[in-house]
């Protein structure tokens, strides 16, 4: 029972320390980036949210996270907190 514990923590270690909502892939974003672009750099958001062709997305959890906002299909701003 132990060594089952341990893999699956390990793999949940090794998950968290994959996450693609770091310091590195935020500054790759860019005004004018469509959302697919920055779907594939970021992954899926965790939450979006929007009205009248305005759509707001965040990646990552409260402590660490990147927030998006698109007028249509594209980045007009962005944002992030907590990363490393």
């Amino acid at each position: 029972m132990s060594l089952r514990y341990f893999a699956v923590l390990s793999c949940c270690v090794l998950l968290a320390a994959c996450s693609k909502v770091n310091q590195d892939n935020y500054s790759k974003l860019k005004s004018g980036m469509t959302k697919p672009e920055v779907e594939q750099l970021l992954g899926a958001p965790s939450e979006c949210a929007g009205a009248l062709g305005l759509t707001s997305c965040t990646w990552g959890d409260e402590k660490s996270f990147v927030s998006v906002q698109f007028a249509g299909d594209k980045v007009v701003m962005f944002s992030g907190k907590g990363l490393k």
